[in-house]
């Protein structure tokens, strides 16, 4: 039964998509971010167990790619798609023009999220140097940095943000800029733990502790800035150990 823990805590993670798209389509968009966050959870733990029960498999690693793309692929797209799309119908309610019919599609392109994290899980179950590490954004920390948006729109402390995140314009560059991390050719250290072993998880110990820090003072806007500083500090790193990336 042993080597069906993993593939089970995986179908939750793709059960949480499921619900958080759900959610979405509801507009309940307090409770997509929170399934999302429940299945990147389950996807944190997943290969953990694999390893530590030695029940690693080819289809452990296809299936943890296919809830992959639900949970973090297709839930943030469609919450892209989502927030823009209310922008335009607010913006244009009462002013239907041959112009905002053209506008219109405009949301669709939230779904450039969605491709770039395909892509993106796509390579990563053929890059043999993404074995200890990353290259680009992973999917999870990208759907949680767009799942955040709506939540700091409705839970945030300033109007200057809110306003910020309720322009389609700024929205489209954040879309276009999460499909370039999640392909860039940047190496990332994993925040995945092998062990418990404070010597050979200091890093990751020390980067959650900021995160735990970050979001108790900064709350829903600090998920940005830690996946900001995440690909930060990777550079930073990277840059003094200067490894070949082909």
């Amino acid at each position: 039964m042993k080597k069906h823990i993993p593939n089970f805590i995986t179908l939750l993670n793709l059960s949480s998509g499921l619900l958080a798209i759900i959610a979405i389509f509801k507009g309940y968009y307090d409770e997509a971010f929170i399934f999302v966050c429940l299945g990147i959870f389950f996807d944190f733990w997943d290969g953990f167990f694999a390893r530590k029960l030695n029940v690693s498999g080819e289809l452990g690693l296809q299936l943890d790619s296919l809830a992959d793309m639900v949970t973090s692929g297709v839930v943030p797209g469609l919450m892209m798609f989502r927030l823009i799309e209310t922008i335009q119908m607010n913006q244009t309610a009462y002013n239907v023009t041959e112009e905002t019919f053209y506008m219109g599609i405009v949301p669709y392109f939230g779904f450039l999220i969605t491709i770039a994290s395909a892509y993106r899980l796509a390579k990563f179950n053929i890059d043999k140097r993404q074995i200890d590490s990353f290259i680009g954004l992973p999917t999870p920390a990208n759907a949680l940095f767009i799942m955040s948006i709506p939540m700091i729109q409705f839970y945030g402390a300033y109007e200057w943000i809110f306003d910020l995140l309720n322009n389609p314009y700024v929205l489209m560059f954040i879309t276009f800029l999460s499909a370039y991390f999640l392909n860039a050719n940047i190496p990332l250290f994993s925040l995945k733990l092998k062990s418990f072993s404070w010597n050979e998880a200091k890093l990751q110990y020390l980067f959650m502790g900021f995160a735990v820090l970050m979001f108790l003072f900064l709350d829903f806007i600090a998920i940005p800035i830690i996946v900001l500083s995440y690909i930060l500090l990777s550079v930073i790193i990277n840059s003094k150990s200067k490894p070949a990336i082909g």
